[in-house]
């Protein structure tokens, strides 16, 4: 039998170090030395607690690894494993490649446990008062400072990389949670939910090809420029009432997708007016491509129809939303966005409150005090 030891562990001082340090031992029983890097000896006691904790749940191990790497190694291997196709679109990675370097040349070689939220508000803070550079032929001209939602982009990159750090137990928590950002920022992560009656003045005043994309998202949820314009009319089925997407943005995309009868009209519209090429929605200035730009198009129809401009990938928050609102359960919407976690529906609450509130408009106060007239015979 092992020898029985009175302590799991000891802070003590030694003399050449004005630091506390831990001695405690791991599972196989092995002695562990390590300096606490502070002089406070509650601090000292809190780290031998939690290195203890970390013995016994089978993770000091990990846990000492993360406390030896800097962000920059591990935003290397984040952008080596976790940010390139097929498990992030390529766009997304070239995303996180900018932000990379960014977060590189603000942390330098800090160790990934170092880094506090106070020092993430630094930075973002320092951020917001950068001016954007671009490269001409003439040489670098200095434009506005950064937007918002640039900086904002950046945090969010920071916590997708951080989050994955927690997962793998390289860090205790995510110091991107502690984070308040630095000012307001107006219109994120809001979708817009068109009503039916907006859909409709919409269409009435768009375009063939766009009336026909309206319709077809809102009816299948599809994603515009990943899913849709690129479409080949040999991915749609109409005997079967289908269409099969090859690629997307993530693995859970790729899918049979079902049409409802509005789609299949579009759909058929849309196949009228594409002419002869292979593509659903063919280019108008590259008839061997496809359409990739909506944006000037779309936002004028929205000015024609009085609409206020928001943006097209929200038709696909409406198709969700309808789903949801027609009783469909979670997981099923769930499924039929081709979402692999279900936390999506945090971003579609707000548009189901909308809707609520439109219903509170319709109450009838006084509808207890209508005198019934049914036509009928009163009973005596």
């Amino acid at each position: 039998m092992p020898r029985s030891r009175k302590y799991d562990g000891v802070v003590y001082r030694r003399k050449e170090t004005p630091f506390w340090w831990i001695r405690y031992r791991d599972r196989s029983g092995a002695r562990r030395r390590e300096s606490t890097f502070t002089q406070d000896w509650q601090e000292a006691q809190r780290l031998l607690r939690e290195r203890l904790q970390a013995r016994d749940s089978n993770a000091l191990d990990v846990i000492r690894k993360g406390e030896k790497l800097s962000l920059e190694q591990w935003a290397d291997f984040f952008l080596e494993n976790y940010s390139k196709p097929p498990v992030r679109a390529e766009k997304t990675h070239q995303v996180n490649l900018r932000v990379a370097k960014h977060l590189k040349n603000a942390f330098a070689s800090r160790k990934l446990v170092d880094i506090t939220a106070d020092d993430i508000e630094i930075y973002l803070s320092d951020r917001l008062r950068k001016t954007v550079r671009v490269r001409t032929a003439l040489g670098y001209r200095q434009m506005g400072v950064l937007k918002p939602t640039t900086v904002h982009q950046e945090l969010r990159v920071l916590r997708r990389m951080l989050n994955v750090a927690v997962r793998k137990k390289l860090l205790q928590a995510n110091p991107c949670w502690g984070v308040e950002f630095p000012v307001a920022v107006r219109g994120l992560f809001r979708p817009h939910y068109v009503t039916w009656s907006e859909q409709r003045r919409i269409e009435s005043h768009a375009p063939g090809h766009l009336r026909n994309i309206v319709q077809i998202i809102t009816e299948t949820g599809l994603r515009v420029y990943k899913e849709l314009t690129p479409m080949r009319k040999d991915q749609v089925d109409l005997v079967n009432a289908t269409i099969w997407i090859p690629d997307s943005k993530t693995p859970n995309g790729i899918a049979e997708i079902p049409l409802t009868p509005l789609a299949i009209k579009a759909i058929k519209s849309q196949i009228l007016v594409s002419g002869t090429g292979p593509y659903l929605f063919p280019s108008d200035k590259n008839p061997s491509g496809h359409q990739k730009n909506l944006k000037t198009a779309w936002r004028k129809t929205l000015k024609r129809a009085g609409v206020p401009y928001f943006r097209i990938y929200d038709l696909r928050s409406t198709y969700a939303t309808r789903l949801s609102a027609g009783g469909v359960a979670d997981e099923w919407v769930t499924q039929l966005l081709r979402q692999g976690d279900a936390k999506v529906f945090k971003k579609y609450s707000q548009m189901k409150l909308q809707m609520k509130r439109e219903a509170l408009e319709k109450m009838n106060r006084q509808a207890n005090e209508m005198p019934l007239d049914s036509g009928t015979a009163t009973i005596q």
